[in-house]
């Protein structure tokens, strides 16, 4: 399977890529904890149904050190045991954000308290920040059906 557009050999689409890898940069560099940061990265790209962030981030996670349990539980974490609240309540506006279209009018009040009781401002605009750049790449790649499966972490950098 290939992609419809070669986002690595286009010239516009590149530039585009490194501007906002830039910007991830920026995120990656912030106080937010790294394991959240791939826990939200993860979610965000199995509720969009996002096969190529899938493979990444899972892959990336586990190689930074997650746990499979951990990785295997992002998709019911509402049920696991293994989250911590802060990470509990990352995930819970990862989802928020993420469905801003399918009908939940938005973020909560709830989730956004729930959020701020865990996480600084400077954590909170990093999280913000990051939920809006996976749900580019996300969308991104679901737009040119970028096949998944053979990420190796740490190919880019």
């Amino acid at each position: 399977m290939d992609a419809r557009l070669n986002l690595f050999g286009s010239p516009v689409a590149g530039q585009f890529l490194r501007y906002i890898n830039s910007a991830g940069k920026v995120v990656v560099d912030s106080a937010l904890p790294h394991s959240t940061q791939e826990l939200v990265k993860l979610r965000a790209s199995q509720i969009n149904g996002c096969a190529f962030c899938t493979d990444m981030h899972a892959k990336d996670a586990a190689h930074a050190g997650e746990t499979s349990t951990r990785l295997n539980l992002v998709a019911a974490w509402r049920e696991a045991k293994v989250f911590t609240e802060a990470e509990r309540a990352a995930l819970e506006l990862t989802e928020q954000g993420t469905r801003v279209a399918d009908g939940h009018h938005g973020v909560t009040d709830e989730a956004w308290t729930e959020a701020s009781k865990h996480y600084d401002e400077e954590q909170l605009a990093a999280l913000v920040s990051l939920i809006a750049l996976i749900n580019a790449y996300n969308r991104m790649n679901i737009i040119v059906q970028q096949p998944a499966g053979d990420y190796q972490p740490g190919q880019w950098g």
